[in-house]
């Protein structure tokens, strides 16, 4: 049975009296049925670590794929595990877009995820230039296939999905429950086509792009989508849980 994920992506927000605060009170969130992650700035995760308790997992929204070396202002893979991280966004649209990440560098990432037990979490998506065109579908492929499918049955069942229209990320704009399912199907399919259908059943996919309070019911009803990658909604406790409690 697939795992039942919503993932709390911070971004570049919150001081950290307001961090530490939220830290608490999403780790007060009982629901045994859901796995909750939380991916803060990097600067909050070993305090974080220290005091987690309930099913609060951490994880990092970026790293570089090495363990050390000369490579000023990055933080390596080895650290953000030795800080507390389980889990790392790999591909976010803002990664891909605003600091050049290309579908090799980010399948580096997903190597070491993998070699230093760390689950990525990997995400595709398309422009609204892209999706008007009715190219979003080899679109998104191109982007799994180069990140994802050099892996192994044992490493690829490791992975979970994250799929997030880059026009409904940040904009109010959200998919509509057919636009989710479509494309969460259509990954899906991707997966069994090239691993098999035990395989592809168990890997997570979720969806972000604008998921928040009122619509997570409905796209969390589709057979495919698996969960959400929150971004503002999951900024503050009350609306979280309530994306939480949807399932």
């Amino acid at each position: 049975m697939r795992k039942k994920i919503v993932a709390a992506n911070w971004k570049m927000n919150l001081n950290p009296v307001e961090a530490n605060s939220l830290f608490d009170e999403v780790s007060q969130i009982s629901n045994s049925d859901v796995e909750i992650l939380v991916f803060p700035s990097a600067i909050y995760l070993l305090g974080f670590n220290q005091k987690k308790s309930g099913n609060v997992k951490l994880g990092i929204q970026n790293f570089y794929p090495t363990d050390k070396g000369a490579l000023t202002g990055e933080i390596s893979i080895s650290q953000a595990k030795e800080c507390g991280a389980e889990y790392a966004l790999v591909g976010h649209s803002e990664r891909r877009a605003l600091f050049g990440e290309t579908h090799d560098f980010l399948k580096q990432k997903v190597d070491a995820c993998l070699t230093h037990d760390l689950t990525p979490v990997f995400c595709c998506g398309e422009p609204l230039e892209i999706r008007q065109a009715h190219k979003h579908i080899a679109y998104v492929k191109n982007q799994i296939v180069t990140g994802l499918f050099h892996l192994d049955a044992n490493e690829i069942v490791k992975c979970i999905v994250a799929y997030e229209p880059v026009w409904a990320i940040g904009t109010g704009l959200t998919a509509s429950t057919k636009q989710a399912e479509e494309m969460q199907k259509e990954i899906r399919s991707w997966f069994s086509s090239n691993y098999g259908n035990d395989i592809a059943e168990k890997i997570s996919i979720l969806y972000g792009g604008s998921c928040n309070a009122s619509n997570a019911k409905e796209l969390f009803s589709c057979a495919n989508v698996d969960g959400g990658l929150i971004g503002g909604a999951s900024l503050k406790k009350e609306s979280f849980e309530e994306i939480i409690e949807s399932f």
